[in-house]
Formats: structure tokens, C-alpha cells, sequence
């Protein structure tokens, strides 16, 4: 595992956009696109992967072994994060878990409507 000097330890909240983020091996995964949170609680992190293009996934914030000055560091393996896909249309909001919800929130954020 390569050792990366992150820093001290940050609330989930403070991550900066930008943010370099990276597997429980120390590669480097891609950087913080956006922090996802529902009525000022943590939900988890949208990255945006590397090489670009890349895409969108989300780390739950039970993927994320911590946050730092400098970078975050997952629990999870990149394959086990979820890409941020269009929400299932005909079910009501209600209904969904809140993964779900979250998922839904990111991608509204990054599809605004036109």
C-alpha cells in the first residue's frame, strides 16, 4: 500500500470540490466532484473518476474509511461504488431507500433541468 500524507482529519462536510480521492490501496480513484447530504446530514461523496472523461459514482458515507486536508481514503474497492445513473421514473419518492434518494439528489444536481 502506498503511503500518502493526507493530512489531518476533516468533517465530511469541510471536503473541498476537487479533492483527491483514493482506494483502501492508495490509488489515486479521482477527486470530489460534490458533498451529498439530506437535511444537513452526511449521505456521501459524488466523485468524478480518473482518466477523464471519467465518470460519476457515489461513495456512501459508510465507503469511506476517512477525510482529510488532502484527500480521501475509501473503505471500498472503486468497482464496489455506485455510477450515478437517471432515477426510475413511475415510483413515488417516498418509496425509495436512501440510497436511492441520494443517488437521485446527485444526479438532479448534475442534470439540472433546462
Amino acid at each position: 500500500m502506498e503511503t500518502i500524507d493526507l493530512g489531518r482529519a476533516i468533517s465530511p462536510l469541510g471536503v473541498a470540490e476537487g479533492t483527491p480521492v483514493y482506494d483502501p490501496e492508495g490509488r489515486r480513484v479521482g477527486v470530489v466532484d460534490e458533498v451529498s447530504q439530506w437535511q444537513g446530514i452526511f449521505d456521501g461523496l459524488v466523485v468524478h473518476t480518473v482518466p477523464l472523461p471519467g465518470r460519476h459514482v457515489f461513495a456512501a458515507h459508510d465507503q469511506l474509511a476517512g477525510v482529510y486536508e488532502r484527500g480521501v481514503r475509501l473503505a471500498a474497492g472503486r468497482d464496489e461504488l455506485r455510477e450515478i445513473e437517471p432515477p426510475r421514473r413511475g415510483r413515488p419518492l417516498g418509496d425509495e431507500s436512501r440510497l436511492e434518494a441520494a443517488l437521485r439528489r446527485a444526479w438532479d444536481r448534475l442534470h439540472p433541468p433546462r
